[in-house]
């Protein structure tokens, strides 16, 4: 029974570590890709903002 108990923990352990290895390849992936178009996103806002203050009028 202990045996059961310990193998389930370790199951348990090692899920914990794949999603902890999941969530930091998806954070580097998405850290490289902000990166990269980081001046491509902050030039559409920027249009995006230059548009909504002429349509406010201010």
């Amino acid at each position: 029974m202990i045996e059961l108990l310990n193998r389930i923990r370790n199951e348990r352990g090692q899920g914990m570590a794949e999603y902890a290895l999941i969530l930091a390849l998806v954070s580097i992936i998405a850290i490289a890709a902000l990166s990269l178009l980081g001046g491509d996103i902050k030039n559409v806002f920027n249009q995006i903002a230059d548009k909504l203050s002429g349509v406010t009028g201010g």
